[in-house]
C-alpha cells in the first residue's frame, strides 16, 4: 500500500466523522441526552486524529499523484491549502471535543456552554470538510472540476450524435 492508497482510505473519516458528530451532537442537545452528546464528542476526536493521518500522508499521495495525466499543480496545491485549513479546523474541534467530554464525564455545569462552542466549531469544519473534499476529489475525477477540457470534449460528443439523430 502506497502514501496515495493510504491516503485515500484515511481522508475520507474526517468528512464523515465530522458529518456525522454535528447530527448526533445536535441531537443530544435538542433531546438532552448526555449519552449522544458524548459519542458526538468522542467521534469528533477520532475525526480529529483521522485528520492529522490524512496530512502526513498527503505529501507522499502528491509526489504520485502529480506524475498521472491531467493532474496540474493548481489542482494539488489549492487541495492542500483547503485540507491545511480543515486539519487546522479539525484539531481545534479535536480539543474542544476533548474538554466537553471531560467535563460531560466529571458533570460540570461549563459542558453545556463549551458544548455549544464545539457545535459551532464542528459547523464551521463542515464547511471546509466540504471544500476540502471537493477539491480532492478534483483530482482525479475530472468530470467535477469547472470548465475543463473533458466536459468540453463530452459537450462536443453530445452535439455530435444530436446532430447525427437529426
Amino acid at each position: 500500500m502506497n502514501d496515495a492508497h493510504l491516503h485515500m482510505v484515511v481522508n475520507h473519516f474526517p468528512i464523515i466523522g465530522t458529518i456525522f458528530g454535528v447530527g448526533i451532537l445536535i441531537a443530544g442537545i435538542v433531546l438532552k441526552n448526555n449519552s449522544a452528546r458524548n459519542i458526538a464528542y468522542f467521534l469528533f476526536i477520532i475525526s480529529a486524529i483521522f485528520a492529522a493521518i490524512s496530512m502526513n500522508t498527503g505529501e507522499g499521495a502528491e509526489e504520485i499523484a502529480e506524475k498521472l495525466p491531467g493532474v496540474t499543480d493548481q489542482i494539488i496545491e489549492t487541495h492542500e491549502e483547503m485540507a491545511e485549513k480543515f486539519s487546522l479546523i479539525m484539531y481545534f474541534l479535536g480539543g474542544f471535543s476533548l474538554i466537553s467530554l471531560l467535563l460531560a464525564v466529571f458533570k460540570k455545569p461549563q459542558e453545556k456552554y463549551v458544548g455549544y462552542f464545539t457545535l459551532l466549531v464542528a459547523i464551521i469544519a463542515l464547511y471546509f470538510a466540504q471544500q476540502t473534499g471537493t477539491t480532492g476529489g478534483e483530482i482525479r475525477h475530472t468530470e467535477i472540476r469547472e470548465n475543463t477540457t473533458f466536459q468540453n470534449d463530452l459537450i462536443s460528443v453530445e452535439k455530435e450524435i444530436k446532430s447525427d439523430d437529426d
